[in-house]
């Protein structure tokens, strides 16, 4: 599987999970797909069929409110049935709306922002004192970032030079109700990660030779932060950077159709989706009012995304 392909199904996974679930944070699940693809096949080092080898290289979500985005890449790559998705959030399922470690998989639970860059940065320690070549890896918010833990956490990975490292932000510049500017403004990061004595790259998250890239053994002799600039809900149109979709789930009508058509348009060759295989064949379309409130909710939008074409056009 590439990570196109992976990718792809992350979001067509998402799309059902939410929807069968009434389960929250699809628009997170969408801007960090990318990324959790890239790691799982082109980057992360693991053995399904072992989940604790020892020389795996361990991998915390401390966005773990995104959890579902890990377990469909979990499940792809073979830890466990495909078809144990659907149990998402549901009650006695052990796929719980925030990161389980009971799940095959999963070296620490997550949820509460804050906490996971932390025991990253202690796992990092623990390998360079066992004197193991595996390498850690995190994938944060940018909104986590408001949170101080997240700091002294960055401040003793740089002290101890751990080069086995890797932090991603997610920087989809959405937190929770509203966006991270006008919540609790956090500057530059990538100015401030480096001012923490990091080696940083800044990247277009939705790019997947520049994050295998960047991803890539580290020589710098510091730890690394990339700063992955994606757009919240990225993969539906009308999801992109609309807050709402921080906290609704598509329901069953146009919103499910019309998500399901857009994936099913850019759908890479040789993914199968298990669910509707030959997409939907006359999807409901959204009402005038529905359209209204679109255009409403994407003219708000508009106003970040000068920032992120900025960004690509400097990457081209």
């Amino acid at each position: 599987m590439t990570s196109e392909q992976l990718a792809w199904m992350i979001r067509r996974h998402d799309v059902e999970m939410t929807h069968i679930s009434g389960g929250s944070h699809i628009g997170a699940v969408m801007s960090v797909a990318d990324i959790m693809a890239v790691l799982y096949t082109d980057v992360l080092r693991f053995r399904p069929e072992q989940p604790k080898w020892d020389g795996r290289d361990r991998f915390v979500l401390s966005k773990g409110h995104t959890g579902a985005s890990l377990y469909i890449c979990l499940a792809e790559r073979g830890f466990f049935p495909v078809e144990e998705l659907k149990t998402y959030y549901q009650n006695d399922s052990r796929l719980s709306g925030h990161v389980s470690h009971k799940v095959p998989g999963v070296d620490v639970s997550t949820g509460s922002l804050g906490h996971g860059v932390g025991v990253a940065v202690g796992m990092a320690i623990a390998g360079k004192q066992d004197r193991k070549d595996h390498r850690v890896f995190a994938v944060l918010g940018d909104g986590e970032c408001n949170e101080g833990s997240v700091w002294e956490a960055a401040q003793a990975a740089a002290n101890f030079a751990l080069d086995n490292l890797v932090v991603i932000v997610d920087h989809n510049h959405m937190q929770s109700l509203d966006y991270c500017e006008r919540t609790l403004n956090s500057g530059a990061l990538a100015e401030k990660w480096r001012a923490f004595g990091w080696n940083v790259i800044e990247l277009n998250g939705h790019d997947h030779d520049a994050l295998c890239s960047a991803l890539k053994k580290n020589d710098s002799g510091k730890p690394t932060a990339v700063i992955a600039h994606t757009v919240k809900g990225h993969g539906v149109s009308f999801m992109e950077m609309d807050i709402l979709w921080h906290y609704r789930f598509p329901h069953t009508g146009w919103e499910y159709d019309q998500a399901v058509t857009e994936l099913h348009r850019c759908k890479p060759e040789g993914v199968e989706d298990p669910y509707t295989p030959n997409g939907i064949a006359h999807p409901a379309m959204p009402g005038a009012k529905d359209e209204a409130d679109l255009r409403s909710n994407h003219t708000v939008g508009e106003t970040f995304r000068p920032t992120w074409f900025k960004l690509q056009e400097v990457a081209e």
